[in-house]
């Protein structure tokens, strides 16, 4: 076993848990959907929340694949899984019929869910910045086009944490979630540029 499959059989199981959580939350909604009000807030939010925690699996593997063993980070994993564990579990409500009003509970959540996100984006970034720094590759992080769309995250986040407009809000929280869809694209984009994958070996071999 690697050192990072050593660290992330930690950090994707406690990340794992954070999916299960929304996944969860999102059944139990719809296990009762005929007691809720939904809207169009904890959607948007929950989509936001599960595309973010996806992000962390890619950031492990491109920060992470080639550190060494060292309890430092697996305490940073613990710390930044951990964290958005706390904003999963927030989404959607624990009792339904409590909360038949999924916008009510948006709007008591949203800031400390959002607040969530966003420090646990920043302190990988920190994390990202200093490595690249210590190692001397900080000019990989020269392309002004991913400043701009780290800068509107975070703004964006921000302002979506603390706007008092429903209208506003949703505005905010559909551009992140269109951040979000953009970087899938591309990301797609590049896998089709690149000839995709060969299932040839695996459709031979399968029964």
């Amino acid at each position: 076993m690697s050192a990072f499959e050593f660290f992330f059989s930690f950090y994707g199981l406690l990340l794992g848990f954070s999916v299960a959580e929304l996944v969860g939350g999102l059944a139990r909604v719809l296990h009762d959907r005929r007691n809720v009000r939904f809207g169009v807030l904890t959607l948007l939010l929950a989509i936001w929340v599960a595309v973010d925690i996806a992000t962390f699996w890619v950031q492990a593997w491109a920060i992470f694949r080639n550190a060494p063993f060292n309890f430092a980070l697996l305490v940073l994993g613990l710390v930044v899984a951990s964290v958005f564990y706390v904003a999963a579990t927030l989404v959607f409500p624990r009792d339904v019929k409590a909360t038949p009003n999924l916008d009510d509970h948006f709007w008591a959540h949203r800031t400390l869910i959002m607040l969530c996100v966003l420090g646990a984006n920043v302190l990988m970034g920190l994390t990202y910045i200093t490595l690249l720094s210590a190692n001397g590759e900080l000019e990989r992080l020269t392309g002004g086009f991913r400043w701009l769309g780290i800068a509107l995250f975070m703004l964006g986040t921000l302002a979506a944490a603390f706007a008092r407009s429903r209208t506003v809000v949703i505005v905010l929280l559909s551009a992140l979630v269109l951040y979000h869809g953009y970087n899938i694209s591309q990301a797609a984009l590049s896998l089709w540029e690149q000839g995709g994958w060969s299932l040839r070996g695996e459709t031979e071999t399968a029964p």
